[in-house]
């Protein structure tokens, strides 16, 4: 069974740096695009940033010039570095991975996500 287990969040002012993680654990063959989505209260959950397999970048408008995802093949790991943040930003993020398992189709998993909160 995947697992995909977040960790990094927290409480920042604006202004300040945190550097999210999400490792993926489990009989897995091969790991595609990986992502990170956020959702505030009240809103739809919404695309942060994305990596592909060949490392191609696809980032928000909102985030763009301060958040940077980053992945480390060998330990099946995507990283989300968030500098200047904004109140706005505050939200529970999510990572997502499209995953091949060993005998097994192409999956999308979800972590459980991290809340990051923001204070002015």
């Amino acid at each position: 069974q995947v697992q995909l287990v977040e960790s990094g969040g927290g409480l920042v002012q604006a202004g300040g740096s945190l550097r999210l993680s999400c490792a993926a654990s489990g009989n897995i063959f091969r790991i595609n695009d990986m992502g990170w989505y956020r959702q505030a209260p009240g809103k739809q959950r919404e695309l942060v940033a994305l990596i592909t397999g060949g490392g191609s970048l696809n980032s928000a408008e909102s985030v763009k010039g301060r958040f940077t995802i980053s992945r480390d093949n060998a330990k099946n790991t995507v990283y989300l570095q968030m500098n200047s943040l904004k109140p706005e930003d505050t939200a529970v993020y999510y990572c997502n991975g499209e995953i091949k398992e060993y005998g097994e189709s192409w999956h999308y998993y979800w972590g459980q996500g991290t809340q990051v909160t923001v204070s002015s």
